[in-house]
């Protein structure tokens, strides 16, 4: 009586690994929206060139039309901030990571002399360069 050997199966079953990315791929589909939080602003169009740092999270001010200021860290980020509040959490955050961008996002219809204030203060907590954000042209 001969046996017969079985040859060893060379196929890969790849129905868990689709299953697996399926999953994963709506899970960052839903926290996508989320990473951009912030104060909805209108912002300016201009021709801009893309940030080259994108190991920090960029600490994002906001100015709205009315000059409100909010910032990008903390529970109640829809709750507007003085100019001084924002300046010693913009100090705090550069003393433990120095590296992190700061933006402003300022509504195009903000006063100049609000977003100008605005960027001595930040530059006072220590903010080497500060970036204005905007989309581009239409």
């Amino acid at each position: 009586m001969a046996s017969k050997k079985k040859k060893p199966m060379a196929e890969i079953n790849v129905v868990p690994y689709i299953d697996v990315m399926l999953v994963l791929l709506v899970i960052f589909m839903v926290t996508a929206p989320l990473l951009m939080q912030g104060v909805k602003v209108d912002l300016p169009q201009a021709p801009s060139s893309p940030l080259d740092n994108k190991d920090e999270e960029p600490l994002i001010v906001s100015v709205k039309t009315d000059g409100t200021l909010y910032i990008n860290l903390g529970g109640k980020q829809e709750q507007s901030k003085p100019i001084g509040e924002i300046q010693e959490t913009v100090s705090k955050v550069l003393r433990q990571k120095p590296e992190t961008p700061v933006l402003v996002w300022g509504d195009h219809k903000v006063d100049y002399g609000i977003v100008v204030n605005l960027m001595t203060a930040l530059q006072q907590a220590g903010a080497s360069s500060v970036g204005l954000v905007t989309d581009p042209p239409k």
